[in-house]
């Protein structure tokens, strides 16, 4: 019986009667003490698109939980949307929310001695969140993943919301008009789901499945196809039984399995938060991992899926293609992938890879052959160097000019950086500073979709360099690079760039570099004094006193 099945006890005595006078009161009936108690995590929300079709899964869940023997309690926990928030203060919540929604989970299923949990969510912390929710915990779990958007449409071009960021920068720089700006907008988001690239939603979910915490195939599917609400009602039908086998979070998520999902995320192309939320997670599952085990892999593992945000299709283009699935077949073929691995299913991923191809249809090119990737290496770079001592990360595929030296142009937060962008202030060369936004510093350590949005809408984007010790929207491309650490709030070296310095950024030696003597630098650190706290009161300001450096997580525990 399990350990952590203090639900059961309800039935265990005279002492128990007034934990069963309350559970009648929610539905249960005599025969239902029996039955393992099993939470229904809703993310269910309408501030964004990526959670809006979430209470319909949840429901179908319910319903599957109690026909497979199990009395379900559906509560929900929070969201916050990153590009609804983009470019305003918000932003600085949408990092924290992971933190709430991994702690809210925790605290329901522990505190009414839950046998297991099932978590529905969309946007992009929803997935890291429960995840180390899960992991912490340490009792049954799967994670249903709400699906994402269809793409948009609009003169016959797919559309994403990033291109609607896209849109501002060509639009500010006379390329074109408020009429077609007006129709990117209105055509970019067609209904309900998760940003249709692979951005951090979709590169999220993709690792999940990789990972063996979701359903082979589940990671891809649109939210408003009938196959998500039946992927939904599936997963809590093989989530009873995990708890019947007692098939626990940390018999998946292990050193091999994340280094399958992280594999994963570098053949499809997957977003630079995966980095940050990975390490969060090894953390809460007590796995070692650090943020080099990111570069081992990338050096082994190709680029196999063309998919935007640099690339040409969306998710659900993948999904057609044959899912997640498909590539790990080709990963697990080529030695790249650790196919012993147990899944929430009590199958290894060799089993549930057993019927799957071993080379993508010829009739497509999302899935690339192995022969002929998109890039021969991971797209996901670890840079270190004077200027990130701890290290930060880089997307280098896809850009013209893998290395760039030049002046520095220093910004103290995204709105000033983003106003000189559209005053048309950033010339070919520059290397844009946005510092004092990481996460003891913002806090919250704010995504930069907008200025980087803005640099390629103006045709900037294979001639300007951005590094900041916040982050990257999944949406983001192009000579950027993201979590310098130390951060400049701690008097990282970003802090001591002065406007002019020269800077380089070099992906092909991984390396981020201030081309400045160490006597200056010793100088000017003599002269640096720590700024005041952004915010003395609420959230941000418990976060910033607990959030660790990027190079760990952004952990708070």
């Amino acid at each position: 019986m399990p350990d952590n099945q203090r639900s059961r006890a309800i039935t265990q005595g005279a002492q128990r009667s007034p934990n069963r006078a309350m559970l009648r009161a929610v539905g249960f009936s005599d025969e239902d003490f029996d039955k393992p108690i099993v939470g229904v995590a809703n993310g269910f929300s309408t501030i964004t698109p990526c959670n809006k079709g979430l209470n319909e899964l949840a429901i179908n869940a319910e319903q599957a939980l109690k026909k497979a023997g199990a009395m379900p309690q559906m509560f929900g926990t929070i969201t916050v949307s990153d590009g609804i928030s983009m470019g305003t203060e918000g932003m600085k919540y949408s990092l924290v929310s992971r933190e709430v929604i991994a702690d809210s989970i925790e605290t329901a299923v522990q505190g009414e001695s839950m046998d297991g949990v099932i978590a529905i969510g969309g946007c992009d912390k929803n997935m890291p969140g429960a995840m180390i929710a899960m992991a912490r915990m340490n009792v049954p779990a799967i994670f249903v993943y709400g699906g994402t958007i269809k793409p948009g449409n609009y003169k016959g071009r797919d559309l994403t919301i990033v291109s609607v960021f896209e849109a501002v920068g060509q639009y500010t720089s006379h390329k074109i008009d408020a009429k077609e700006l007006l129709e990117v907008e209105r055509h970019a988001c067609p209904g309900a789901g998760s940003c249709g690239g692979m951005f951090t939603a979709n590169t999220m979910s993709s690792a999940f499945e990789a990972m063996g915490m979701s359903l082979p195939y589940s990671s891809t599917m649109a939210a408003e196809d009938d196959e998500k609400h039946a992927s939904a009602a599936r997963s809590a039908e093989v989530l009873v039984d995990a708890i019947r086998k007692q098939i626990r979070p940390r018999d998946i998520v292990t050193r091999k399995s994340i280094e399958n999902a992280i594999a994963v995320i570098m053949a499809v192309g997957g977003s630079t938060n995966a980095v940050l939320h990975f390490l969060a997670i090894a953390h809460a599952a007590e796995v070692e991992l650090t943020i080099d085990d990111f570069e081992r892999v990338r050096g082994s593992v190709p680029v196999l899926c063309d998919l935007k945000p640099s690339g040409r299709y969306v998710a659900t283009d993948l999904h057609k293609a044959g899912g997640v699935p498909q590539v790990m077949k080709m990963l697990l073929e080529h030695g790249l992938l650790h196919g012993d691995c147990v899944t929430i299913s009590g199958q290894t991923i060799a089993e549930v890879l057993q019927d799957i191809p071993a080379t993508p249809r010829k009739d497509q090119d999302v899935i690339r052959q192995w022969e002929n990737p998109m890039y021969a290496q991971g797209h996901l770079a670890i840079l270190k160097g004077n200027l990130s001592i701890e290290g930060c990360v880089a997307k280098i595929t896809g850009v013209k000019t893998p290395k760039i030296t030049g002046p520095a142009r220093v910004f103290e937060s995204e709105e000033t950086c983003m106003a000189a962008i559209l005053a048309r202030q950033i010339r070919p060369g520059d290397v844009v500073v946005i510092r004092y936004e990481g996460p003891k510093g913002g806090p919250g350590m704010r995504e930069m979709l907008s200025p980087t949005s803005a640099l390629i809408g103006e045709g900037l984007g294979d001639s300007v360099g951005l590094i900041t010790d916040g982050r990257f929207s999944g949406g983001t491309y192009g000579m950027v690079v993201g979590h310098v650490a130390p951060e400049a709030f701690v008097g990282g070296t970003i802090a001591l760039v002065h406007e002019g310095d020269s800077i380089t950024i070099d992906a092909e030696q991984r390396l981020l570099q201030l081309n400045v003597s160490e006597e200056e630098l010793a100088r000017r650190r003599i002269n640096w004094e720590p700024p005041q706290p952004r915010y003395t009161r609420g959230v941000l300001a418990k976060y910033a006193k607990l959030v660790s450096t990027a190079s760990r997580g952004a952990i708070t525990d």
